[in-house]
């Protein structure tokens, strides 16, 4: 556990100029003489000796620094670590009062609430908290205890994707995964999976999106695709749409999406298919929804392969169209944050042109507001969600 200090390493910037985000790379600092373990706490200086903040130090990953605090007077220590997950914890339940409308929600959305490196998710008495920094993995013990003093009684289960473990040079070793637990999100009931490999057990991010899209299919035939959980299908049947099918490759989710949707009292038809497979039958046998959903897994973490998804994007939306009758609503995200909105929405409209069809885009929305994003971190709005009319 790094102890609080008030002399710790200095790295020292390249520039004579603060860096505008709290992400900054290896090619822009010097790098210390002396071998710092990743994560370490250091300060940070400009090339003229200036104090520009305190943050985490890795020497092995791309994201050289994390800059957490820029008051000279703040030490990055448990104690600073315990105020800002106060801080989140705040937010969610004194602002925006989430607890009224769920109890599965977002603690902890990293470079949102200035935790850069740190996730954490509630699903009613279990906190699934997600490392991506070799930092916040070193604050683990300050983490875990200052999340219990808010959540007392809560079940902790915390991991980091192998991936992530690689770049940030640290060892996380998961334990076994809690069961799923019985979630509720505006009246219905859901089940959080943590640790099956979809995210963090459950996608909360999209709450109010679930919600907005089942107010627009009452009395509509509903098409989930990549539906993971059912969470859309679920909604739009509990209120008023005619008739909903889920497709997904995933049969071991497909499961708790069929319960899911027991669980509310409803029928919702779940395939197992690859969705280009089955749109293309469903096209073929004349079948039309007049209400879709298209809500794929982020399809890159590679900035040089962002044109390849958006290729995939056109691909899944150009499809989508052919079961869409003139008057349908779709519903089409993306999760890719490297993909940004502007270009996204260029994607629609190259669709539209393709297939002769008018899209009429009614609203363009993000993450629920537990998942904040910092006015210096643009990235950290991942999520773009498009409510369009296709005629």
């Amino acid at each position: 556990m790094p102890a609080p200090s008030a002399a710790v390493p200095v790295i020292r910037l390249k520039s004579d100029r603060a860096p505008g985000h709290p992400w900054v790379w290896s090619a822009q600092v010097h790098k210390p003489e002396e071998r710092l373990p990743p994560g370490s706490v250091v300060e940070v200086q400009d090339a003229r000796g200036r104090f520009v903040g305190r943050g985490f130090w890795n020497g092995h990953a791309r994201i050289a620094l994390r800059l957490l605090a820029h008051d000279p007077a703040e030490a990055i220590d448990a104690d600073w670590i315990a105020a800002r997950i106060a801080r989140a914890v705040r937010l969610r339940r004194e602002l925006l009062r989430l607890d009224r409308d769920s109890d599965a929600w977002r603690v902890v959305h990293s470079e949102g609430d200035g935790l850069s490196g740190l996730v954490v998710d509630r699903y009613a008495d279990v906190l699934v908290v997600e490392y991506f920094a070799a930092g916040m993995w070193r604050f683990r013990e300050a983490i875990h205890a200052a999340l219990l003093e808010h959540f007392p009684g809560a079940r902790l289960y915390w991991f980091a994707e192998s991936h992530v473990q690689k770049q940030e040079s640290f060892d996380c070793r998961a334990a076994a995964p809690p069961a799923p637990v019985a979630v509720h999100e505006h009246g219905l009931a859901f089940h959080a999976a943590p640790g099956a490999g979809h995210k963090t057990g459950f996608f909360a991010d999209q709450r109010d999106n679930r919600r907005r899209f089942a107010g627009l299919a009452r009395g509509r035939r509903v098409l989930d695709l990549c539906c993971n959980a059912g969470g859309f299908a679920v909604h739009a049947m509990a209120a008023g749409a005619r008739e909903a099918t889920g497709v997904d490759m995933d049969a071991g989710i497909l499961e708790i999406a069929r319960a899911n949707a027991a669980a509310n009292g409803l029928a919702v038809d779940f395939r197992q298919a690859d969705i280009f497979d089955w749109l293309r039958d469903a096209v073929a046998r004349g079948e039309r929804y007049d209400a879709v959903v298209l809500d794929p897994a982020k399809l890159t973490r590679d900035r040089n392969r962002v044109l390849d998804a958006l290729k995939k994007y056109f691909a899944m939306n150009r499809l989508a169209l052919d079961v869409i009758p003139p008057g349908g609503l779709l519903l089409t995200c993306s999760c890719t944050g490297l993909v940004g909105e502007a270009d996204f929405l260029e994607m629609l409209r190259r669709v539209a042109l393709n297939a002769g069809r008018e899209i009429q885009l009614l609203e363009v929305r993000g993450a629920g507001p537990d998942h904040p994003v910092r006015a210096d971190v643009p990235e950290g709005r991942y999520l773009k969600a498009v409510f369009c009319r296709v005629d």
